[in-house]
């Protein structure tokens, strides 16, 4: 008994002492940093919310808790609207944001969480890391004192919660739609009225009728806001992002401050709930789906006919838009180029793979 309790108390002191020798000498006598995280969301959505605070207390666990990050839900201090401007002036460290809710600043930001009928998750992710993504992203945000990080991706969206049926592009017309970014700005070309509400507010807005339709993440997150009892028919797919990649803006002067260890404990927590945050949707949503088709909703696929006009004016509105910023012209192009080189690829392997599986593996089920 005593020879097994002083192998255990050496083993816990070894893995004490391994613990502190891991630490590098520059972390263990910096001083510590503390750093506020504003993010979009609500706490019950514990997909991303949940993800920003496990960055966070990643970031602490890799730097012997002398990096602290304190994550606050969606407008508990910064409005919704306004997470990109607090992180460029300072009133914040750092958010946490699907970007594209921030292209009223600069219509580029856009390729940052991704375009209409874009890249999948894995696409966009090889054009960040290795498609020069990342150094035209850094570019453009630079003029906002921002350092910009990838850490996380949602996955292809479904296309959201209607009151009414859609039949046809004409139901389109006067539609009042609660959607994002980009995807409100084709929406329009399509004869939509698209409305910005911040995600506590969807639910209630719908259910008053104040908007006729609701698109947010997928069935995970939808279900936890509730959306399938304000809205029968549910949309399939969330064409106005091929992936939703989420997005941690950075304040660059107080970037620029940290030891360098600090900077690669933020890199490699942000590398990792890069992964995780994908994973977990890929892994929560199908159970999610068959709960809400038990409980009623109606699972529906976009018209041909409104599929066909949202992808034409997707394209139309890249050649406006690239008229209109230098920074969407100096990106668009070579976006456009690796897009196609992708689509190719997956094309000829991933997609002749995935789809005939696909069908065996449903029809013998």
């Amino acid at each position: 008994m005593q020879r097994r309790r002083f192998l255990t108390q050496a083993a816990a002191a070894t893995g004490a002492g391994l613990a502190a020798v891991g630490l590098p000498a520059v972390a263990q006598n910096a001083p510590t940093v503390r750093w506020r995280m504003s993010t979009g969301w609500p706490k019950s959505l514990d997909a991303l919310y949940g993800s920003a605070d496990e960055l966070c207390r990643r970031v602490g666990e890799l730097t012997g808790g002398k990096f602290e990050i304190r994550a606050f839900p969606g407008g508990e201090i910064v409005p919704y609207a306004q997470n990109m401007e607090a992180v460029s002036n300072g009133t914040v460290e750092c958010n946490h944001v699907l970007a594209t809710a921030h292209i009223g600043t600069n219509t580029a930001i856009a390729f940052d969480t991704g375009l209409s009928f874009g890249m999948n998750a894995r696409q966009h992710n090889a054009w960040i890391q290795f498609g020069g993504g990342m150094e035209k992203l850094r570019e453009m945000y630079g003029q906002y004192g921002i350092t910009n990080f990838v850490t996380g991706n949602v996955g292809v969206q479904m296309g959201g919660w209607y009151r009414k049926e859609i039949k046809s592009l004409k139901d389109l017309e006067g539609l009042k739609i609660r959607v994002g970014g980009i995807g409100g700005m084709v929406l329009q070309k399509l004869g939509a009225v698209p409305q910005q509400i911040p995600p506590s507010d969807i639910y209630p807005s719908l259910e008053k009728g104040t908007i006729d339709a609701a698109e947010w993440i997928g069935p995970y997150d939808d279900e936890r806001l509730g959306l399938n009892k304000v809205a029968p028919f549910y949309y399939s797919p969330g064409w106005w992002e091929g992936s939703a990649s989420i997005t941690t803006m950075v304040n660059t002067e107080a970037w620029e401050k940290l030891p360098a260890e600090f900077k690669s404990a933020f890199e490699c927590a942000a590398n990792e709930q890069a992964l995780r945050m994908l994973a977990a949707y890929d892994a929560k949503n199908p159970p999610a789906l068959r709960s809400l088709i038990a409980g009623g909703a109606q699972l529906k696929y976009f018209p041909k006919d409104v599929m066909e006009a949202a992808y034409a004016a997707s394209q139309e509105l890249w050649g406006e838009l690239s008229e209109e910023n230098p920074d969407f012209a100096k990106i668009y192009p070579e976006w456009k180029k690796f897009q196609e080189a992708e689509a190719s690829w997956f094309r000829v392997a991933e997609n002749a793979l995935d789809n005939f599986t696909y069908s065996e593996v449903l029809k013998r089920s």
